[in-house]
């Protein structure tokens, strides 16, 4: 919660009073400290000053805001997964809260689900004609002052849409976290947003892969028939095209999925190309690099040191531009077949953040039966966790280190 210091002195002869806990229209909860100087009276003359209001904010403990876009069914859930292991705790939704909360709170993260700020539910949506992609049906001034208010350390009632029902539930309590991590679709589409953010991934995912992850989950978790899921991704995919995939020119790193190039017309999906395109020039950012920083590099590494089968895997790394910004793009196609000699590779990568040699083996075998962990999906989003909790601890540092260097000059 915020934090508030004061300093006085004993000329400045003030009374000081802490008003209560106040939520405002957004939904913020809020507390005010008031100082009023007395008034003094001089040759029968009186004058007095009007109380000063001082509203509190987070100061140091100000909040990391992290963004991740992606469309539906392209692998966000696990991402959070990983990325809130790395900080340590599992990821929960809020204790004795709505059952069918969007929000998973861990030691230092909690996750908001940015579809609670659909400003339509599905009944709305269907009868003006809008999918929950088109910026009509969200509300994105509410999203700005509530991330906004977070960031700065005040707690705030974020509504819930409830994914089963398809209804707008009542709010829930959301305190501000280290980390903050916004999820969905839309979370560098607002520029007001886009600028809160102190890190920011967009999930890339080609069409062919996108169908299948989709059908897997919507069949298998949420009881979707094939029918309607083909019908629902034509319906998304122009709202898809204008709205969504055009945050990714934002993004300081995206994980581009595609299909194999190792296998000749492959058409089943199985094996995949996984690129981790990273923006220099990020503040607090070092993009991961293999062998040689700022060379061009194709490596396929020995069979007798990582198990692979047919069709082998096959890395590259080199430097590129992206939407005119100038990338370094780490590159695996294929998968591995036993996890634990990922150290091999590991260890020829440079800046993947890590505490200690193999923890990027470390966490890939935690999560072992996460999707995506035999390929350069998991791989890639574990290093994009590593990197983000370095650059969590850069900032903190940074905020730490300004106070003292202030009290120096």
């Amino acid at each position: 919660m915020a934090v508030c210091s004061a300093y006085t002195t004993q000329s400045l002869n003030s009374t000081c009073s802490i008003s209560t806990p106040a939520k405002t229209h957004l939904g913020f909860h809020q507390k005010q400290v008031v100082f009023y100087r007395r008034s003094s009276k001089r040759g029968g003359s009186g004058s007095s000053s009007g109380p000063c209001v001082i509203t509190c904010s987070a100061g140091d403990s100000q909040t990391v805001v992290i963004g991740l876009a992606a469309d539906s069914g392209c692998g966000k859930s696990t991402f959070m997964r990983r990325l809130t292991s790395v900080f340590g705790g599992a990821a929960e939704p809020p204790k004795g809260g709505n059952p069918d909360s969007n929000t998973l709170i861990s030691d230092m993260t909690t996750v908001i689900c940015l579809d609670d700020y659909h400003s339509l539910d599905r009944t709305g949506r269907k009868e003006k004609g809008v999918t929950a992609l088109d910026p009509r049906a969200n509300d994105f001034d509410l999203m700005y002052e509530q991330v906004k208010a977070i960031k700065s350390g005040v707690a705030v009632d974020k509504p819930i849409y409830n994914h089963v029902t398809g209804l707008l539930d009542p709010p829930e309590l959301i305190k501000p976290p280290k980390i903050l991590v916004i999820e969905g679709l839309h979370p560098m589409f607002d520029e007001r947003v886009r600028d809160l953010l102190d890190f920011s991934i967009y999930l890339d995912i080609s069409n062919e892969v996108k169908f299948a992850w989709k059908i897997q989950r919507d069949m298998a978790e949420r009881g979707h028939s094939l029918e309607s899921i083909k019908a629902s991704i034509e319906a998304r995919k122009p709202d898809f095209d204008a709205y969504i995939d055009p945050q990714k020119k934002y993004a300081d790193a995206v994980i581009e999925v595609l299909p194999t190039q190792l296998i000749p017309d492959d058409n089943e999906g199985k094996v995949l190309r996984v690129r981790l395109i990273m923006k220099e020039g990020v503040k607090h950012f070092s993009p991961v690099y293999l062998f040689d920083e700022g060379s061009t590099i194709s490596w396929i590494p020995c069979g007798r040191k990582l198990t692979c089968s047919y069709p082998g895997i096959k890395f590259h790394y080199g430097p590129d531009t992206y939407f005119g910004n100038e990338v370094s793009i780490l590159e695996m196609d294929g998968q591995f077949d036993r996890l634990d000699e990922l150290i091999y590779v590991e260890s020829h990568l440079s800046n993947i953040s890590t505490k200690f040699y193999g923890e990027v083996t470390q966490q890939m075998l935690k999560h072992a039966d996460f999707p995506g962990s035999n390929n350069g999906t998991g791989l890639f989003q574990t290093i994009v966790g590593l990197k983000i909790r370095d650059l969590y601890e850069q900032i903190t540092s940074s905020k730490t280190a300004a106070p003292l260097e202030a009290t120096k000059a």
